[in-house]
């Protein structure tokens, strides 16, 4: 929109307030419930204000369950997950309409499609009105068919209640957009997640000497490496580890170790240097260099299966389950499922704490945000300010207020769970995560359509520890004791002739990165014979000027995000 690429320019070049006429009459509209404001600081957009009103027609408010007094159905994009496939029949969306009078007219597109999907819908401004399932909304930013959701949060009071009580407001710094606005409204989490790790059979460790638990707490990768050794003259085997999802969770995690981007995580190659307050464009360090050197070294000493690098995870799966291999990533709900598939007697599996390496000791998962929910711009045009808020009002219940997450990660208390001393205990003929595995007939999420991925996520520390074995419990605590929280690199504020130009950079770059780290890894590529031609090409495919956009671009916007 003309009016957002104005704000854009203006924003990185002045830092002025500035106002601009809307070219239609649909902008106008935008214009009168908005800020026309460009954002001095990240404090102004991100506060916990809340307008509190009476409202004639429904109920809301924070802790207060949202009801329309007459019908009211709201269009909703909906990913379809292939291991649960939605049904019809689903409580979850009959105990909705309930409990608030609202009917979801779903989209249904499965999660394999979702992505490719979703922008077709969106970019031609024929999305559902509510886009939930969104992990990156920067590409929606600039089409205008999106709404700046930062303006209107001050209606969602169990929202503006999770920011204030949870301290949030540097989290969401990181979803602010070259305007000072951000497109999204993300899952919130009282505490970070535990993410992905190493899970190991722990029985063949401990018979080969090595003392898990109690050397966990401080092991870098050099000392998993190690332990690694002592595991393969044990057993003899050809490999240690076998790896699945093609490495890409494992490199990833191991990247954060050693302050570098790659698999899973690789993104933009740079990295926020807390100290110099600058961005560095990491791929070419000495860190880098370690870190391929490290997996280079597994690979050549059989410690690492070579094909962890191309197997389907059917495979990778299938050498543990016989007992061929003896660590593979994960996380703690693969690890419930994959107890009961072993091949091999008295098999002790165990996940352990992700080592740390020249970064520090850190928590893998630092961001307390989850993927989020987007609100497509027609939702504002066809209802009208009046009903967009009250449809806003009822995302607030059902994303962010307690009982919201208590309905779509459990159910319904007596029909699905109970509550036993203070906690959740869910029927003992319905499985979900890894409980009651040995008595269920019936899966949570498969059978009613709770616990999914679409709605159930987000909440309090109570909310996330409810659906935890207590070995996931444990390994929670772990990491919460041994590594080290470390603070989110602010956003690259670009606007989108910036971005453009960036992306420009970006993706030949990165592309070439993804590869030589693959080709390192392998040995296709001699790390000491090839290394400087490597940073020379990184050079010429513009390491540098990538670095420096992002570093000009935060000088321009340091203000905003309170440097």
């Amino acid at each position: 929109m003309k009016l957002r690429r104005i704000f854009s320019l203006l924003l990185a070049l002045m830092m002025t307030v500035a106002m601009a006429g809307c070219s239609s009459q649909e902008e106008e509209a935008v214009a009168d419930t908005a800020s026309t404001e460009t954002v001095e600081s990240a404090e102004e957009m991100i506060t916990t204000e809340v307008v509190e009103e009476e409202t004639a027609g429904y109920a809301y408010g924070a802790d207060v369950t949202f009801y329309s007094d007459e019908p009211v159905s709201y269009s909703m994009m909906f990913s379809d997950h292939e291991a649960y496939p939605y049904q019809d029949t689903w409580r979850i969306f009959e105990a909705i309409t309930e409990k608030t009078n609202v009917t979801l007219d779903l989209t249904l597109i499965a999660r394999t499609d979702y992505e490719d999907k979703k922008s077709v819908l969106v970019n031609t401004g024929d999305s559902p009105y509510i886009i939930p399932k969104t992990y990156d909304e920067s590409a929606y930013v600039n089409g205008g068919q999106v709404v700046a959701v930062s303006d209107w949060v001050q209606y969602m009071p169990n929202y503006q209640k999770a920011v204030e009580e949870w301290g949030m407001a540097s989290d969401l710094k990181s979803k602010l957009q070259a305007d000072g606005k951000y497109y999204v409204l993300p899952g919130m989490w009282e505490t970070a997640g535990d993410g992905y790790s190493f899970i190991i059979r722990k029985d063949i460790f401990e018979a080969a000497g090595v003392d898990v638990t109690g050397n966990e707490g401080n092991w870098t990768y050099e000392d998993f490496y190690e332990a690694l050794k002592t595991v393969k003259a044990y057993t003899g085997s050809d490999y240690v580890l076998s790896d699945r999802h093609t490495a890409k969770s494992t490199i990833n995690i191991a990247a954060k170790a050693y302050g570098v981007t790659a698999g899973w995580g690789i993104a933009n190659g740079v990295k926020f240097n807390t100290e110099s307050e600058q961005y560095e464009f990491v791929e070419t360090s000495d860190n880098f260099k370690s870190y391929v050197t490290y997996f280079n070294k597994l690979v050549n000493e059989g410690l690492m299966d070579l094909e962890s690098f191309s197997q389907d995870d059917e495979t990778a799966l299938a050498k543990f389950y016989r007992g061929e291999s003896y660590v593979i990533n994960g996380n703690y709900q693969n690890l419930a499922d994959m107890s009961a598939l072993m091949q091999v007697d008295d098999a002790e599996l165990y996940m352990i704490v992700q080592p740390g390496g020249p970064a520090g000791m850190l928590q893998i998962e630092n961001s307390r945000l989850e993927n989020g929910v987007m609100i497509a711009q027609r939702a504002l045009d066809e209802l009208g300010e009046e009903e967009f808020i009250k449809m806003l009002r009822f995302i607030d219940w059902l994303w962010y207020s307690e009982e919201g997450h208590m309905l779509t990660l459990w159910g319904l208390e007596g029909e699905t769970y109970t509550i036993e001393d203070g906690k959740v205990a869910l029927d003992s003929d319905i499985s979900y995560n890894g409980l009651n595995m040995d008595t269920a007939t019936k899966k949570l999420n498969v059978d009613y359509g709770f616990g999914g991925g679409v709605f159930a996520y987000g909440g309090s520390y109570e909310i996330r520890s409810s659906k935890m074995t207590d070995g996931q419990l444990d390994f929670n605590n772990r990491i919460q004791e041994y590594r080290v929280m470390t603070p989110l690199d602010p956003p690259i504020m670009a606007d989108e002739e910036q971005s453009e130009e960036m992306n420009l950079i970006k993706t030949p770059l990165m592309d070439y990165v993804d590869t030589m780290t693959m080709k390192f890894i392998t040995g296709q590529a001699d790390i000491d014979a090839e290394w400087d031609v490597y940073v020379a090409q990184c050079e010429a495919l513009g390491s540098t000027r990538f670095e420096q956009y992002c570093n000009d671009i935060f000088a321009d916007t340091k203000g905003i995000l309170g440097y």
